[in-house]
C-alpha cells in the first residue's frame, strides 16, 4: 500500500449522521484518506420540539488533549474545522495549527445549525474571523456566514456573493468559497470561488427534493480530501462541488424534519 494520507476534522457531532464530524469522516473515507477527529460539540435534535437543536460544547481542555493525541503523529496532509462552540476552543485550535505548522487548512466557519438563523455564539464568530481565517488555505462560509464575516449582512445576489468573498479574502484567508447552494433565486445552485484575483462561478441545476442536510460540511470536507490528495485549491473545490452535488442527488428523507445527503453518492455514480 502506498503512503497513508491523513485528514483531520475539528468539529461537532451530529447524531443523525448527515453533518458535522460524521459527515467529515465519511467524506474523508470516500477520498481514500485516513480520517482523524477532535470532537468540539455535541448537537442533539429534539423530534418532540420540531427538531429543535441543542448544542453542548466540549471543555476546551479536552479538545486540546484530543489535538495533542492527533498531532503526536505529526501534521496531517489536510484538515478542516467545523462547529467550534466557544472562544476557548477556537484559541486551542489556533495554537495547535500554529505549533504544528499545519498546512492545507480549510476553515468552515460554522455559526448556526441548519434551520436556525441566529449566530450560536457571536464571540466565537469573531474569534474565528480574527484567529483562524489568517491561517486558512480556504474558507468556506455559507451565505449567512459570509454576510456576517464580510459585514454585508444578508446576501441575495451573485454580485453580493462576489463582494463578500473579496472582503473575506482581505481578512487573511488565501482562498474563499461562498456556498450559495440553493439559497439564491433561480434554478441553479451557485457557489463562488475567489483566489484573490479571479472569481469562478460553480453552478449546477437545483435538485428536488433537496435532501441537503450536511451539504456544507460535506463540501468543506471534500475540499479537504482533495487538498490531501495533492489537488490544487481550484481543482479541489471543483471536484468538491461535483462530490456534494452527487451526495445531494443520492440523499434521503431521514424523517419528517430532515433529509441528509448520502456521502457515497459520488462513488455510486462513477
Amino acid at each position: 500500500m502506498s503512503k497513508i494520507i491523513k485528514t483531520l476534522t475539528i468539529a461537532g457531532s451530529d447524531s443523525s449522521g448527515g453533518a458535522g464530524i460524521q459527515a467529515d469522516l465519511k467524506t474523508f473515507e470516500e477520498y481514500g484518506t485516513y480520517g482523524l477527529s477532535a470532537l468540539t460539540t455535541i448537537v442533539t435534535m429534539d423530534p418532540d420540539r420540531g427538531w429543535h437543536h441543542n448544542v453542548y460544547p466540549v471543555d476546551a481542555a479536552i479538545v486540546a488533549e484530543q489535538l495533542k493525541t492527533i498531532f503526536a503523529g505529526g501534521p496531517v496532509d489536510a484538515m478542516k474545522t467545523g462547529m467550534l462552540g466557544s472562544v476557548d476552543i477556537v484559541k486551542v485550535t489556533e495554537q495547535a495549527l500554529k505549533s504544528n505548522k499545519q498546512t492545507n487548512v480549510v476553515i468552515d466557519p460554522v455559526m448556526v445549525c441548519k434551520g436556525e438563523d441566529e449566530v450560536l455564539n457571536p464571540e466565537s464568530a469573531d474569534a474565528i474571523r480574527d484567529l483562524l481565517l489568517p491561517l486558512a488555505t480556504v474558507a468556506t462560509p455559507n451565505l449567512f456566514e459570509a454576510g456576517v464575516l464580510s459585514g454585508l449582512g444578508k446576501l441575495t445576489t451573485l454580485d453580493q456573493m462576489k463582494e463578500a468573498a473579496r472582503l473575506i479574502h482581505q481578512l487573511g484567508t488565501q482562498n474563499v468559497v461562498v456556498k450559495g447552494g440553493k439559497a439564491l433565486g433561480g434554478d441553479k445552485a451557485i457557489d463562488i470561488f475567489f483566489d484573490g484575483s479571479e472569481y469562478l462561478v460553480l453552478e449546477t441545476a437545483k435538485i428536488e427534493p433537496a435532501h441537503n442536510h450536511g451539504a456544507g460540511c460535506t463540501f468543506a470536507a471534500a475540499i479537504t480530501g482533495g487538498l490531501a490528495n495533492g489537488l490544487s485549491v481550484k481543482d479541489a473545490v471543483v471536484k468538491a462541488k461535483d462530490f456534494v452535488s452527487a451526495a445531494i442527488r443520492n440523499g434521503y428523507a431521514f424523517n419528517e424534519y430532515v433529509g441528509p445527503v448520502f456521502h457515497g453518492g459520488y462513488r455510486l455514480e462513477q
